[in-house]
């Protein structure tokens, strides 16, 4: 089936700006600009969840002190405050101790702490611990989009998918497994890994779920479509054998931003065998952002029935993103990939991976902070546009442990 995407050219909740704030705001000229109208748009978010978690708060963790003025304020931390305490979920989501329970909630995230697909640089099985830890920095408010995931959705965290060190193939089942029960449960499945090797298990475990086609949109600076690299299935070959699989075309694979030094070629020659479809940033810059998601959009929704979203932060230029296992100069800039983020995500997606933080290599916590930001913008993005749990339409066969 041919899917159609509608393009949203505005974001969701952005209302004009009322007459009489028009009549009497001092700076009358800024009056259609985006931070004025984000301003206006927080006035219709409900509050209804944040009240609900400081309840929780009190509740689970003790009034406060007698000496304490701010009654909300709990004696043990708990929830989303302060954000220097308490235990890092992600986002200080809710712990899913039995993953029975994942399908109660519209996302689930689980970490993928694997990096034995590495080629030179370990580290990244501390991607999900360092995303973890920096989430607790944000709160689940975005001012441009005007949208609350708090209060818009309902998310947690499943925990980390019990890798096997330097056994690659007794990981890759074990990712999909754990893939494919969170996809199967409803929920969307958002990853962090880890290496990019857990790319192929992560889109098998979907595909295994469903008799319908998912494309792939790749942010990347490499091409990660060779068959093997140092005789096995490693962060280098994740889309030769995603793209093996029955449901998912080599012609829906779209990847952004390739390029540089880095780039072997055995990967190039098997995308040009493959007729995949490669952006490099010199294209991105030449065509627009626009004009780039509409293209990356056009081909990886082509007759197919959902969208996986991979996203390396080597992609971005590695003045930003120290922290990873292949840095290369060049790539993006933040602003950029996540400008293309948000619209493409605006579609719907059945699954989103972040991959490549390592933070034994990060300055800061920042690439960890831009592998966060990634998982935020996306489904800030899906609940702006109505777009979050799309993906359960091609759930017909979901699997059962």
């Amino acid at each position: 089936m041919r899917h159609s995407p509608q393009r949203s050219t505005h974001m969701a909740g952005l209302r004009p700006v009322p007459a009489r704030l028009r009549r009497h705001h001092p700076n009358f000229e800024i009056k259609g600009m985006q931070g004025w109208k984000a301003l206006e748009a927080e006035e219709g978010l409900s509050e209804a969840g944040w009240r609900k978690e400081q309840q929780w708060a009190l509740d689970m963790g003790l009034p406060g002190a007698d000496s304490i003025t701010d009654k909300s304020i709990p004696t043990f931390a708990r929830g989303e405050l302060p954000h220097f305490a308490g235990i890092n979920t992600f986002l200080k989501a809710p712990y899913v101790e039995n993953v029975r329970d994942v399908g109660k909630y519209d996302a689930a995230v689980l970490g993928i702490p694997f990096d034995s697909g590495t080629t030179y640089r370990p580290g990244t099985r501390f991607g999900p611990q360092g995303i973890r830890r920096i989430s607790a920095l944000y709160t689940p408010y975005n001012y441009e989009l005007g949208v609350d995931l708090r209060e818009q959705m309902t998310l947690c965290d499943a925990g980390d998918v019990f890798t096997i060190p330097a056994n690659l193939e007794k990981s890759f089942d074990q990712i999909s497994k754990g893939v494919s029960h969170v996809f199967s449960s409803g929920a969307l499945p958002i990853m962090l890994g880890g290496d990019h090797s857990i790319g192929f298990p992560c889109v098998r475990g979907i595909a295994e779920c469903t008799s319908k086609r998912i494309g792939i949109i790749h942010f990347d600076r490499h091409i990660d479509i060779q068959e093997k690299d140092l005789d096995e299935r490693m962060h280098t070959t994740p889309w030769y054998w995603a793209t093996n699989l029955p449901n998912v075309s080599p012609k829906n694979l779209v990847q952004l931003g390739i390029g540089g030094w880095q780039v072997p070629r055995y990967g190039v020659q098997e995308a040009r065998k493959r007729g995949t479809n490669v952006l490099t940033i010199d294209d991105i810059e030449k065509i627009g952002l626009e004009k780039t998601a509409e293209i990356a959009l056009e081909l990886a929704w082509k007759d197919a029935d959902a969208v996986y979203i991979s996203f390396d932060v080597d992609s971005i230029d590695c003045g930003f993103v120290p922290g990873t296992g292949w840095p290369e100069p060049g790539g993006f800039l933040p602003r950029e990939a996540l400008k293309i983020l948000g619209l493409v995500a605006a579609e719907g997606l059945c699954g989103l991976e972040v991959v490549e933080v390592s933070p034994p290599y990060d300055t800061s916590d920042i690439t960890a902070l831009f592998g966060l930001r990634v998982v935020v913008e996306a489904l800030g993005s899906m609940v702006a546009h109505g777009k979050l749990g799309s993906h359960k339409h091609i759930i017909d066969k979901p699997v059962s442990f």
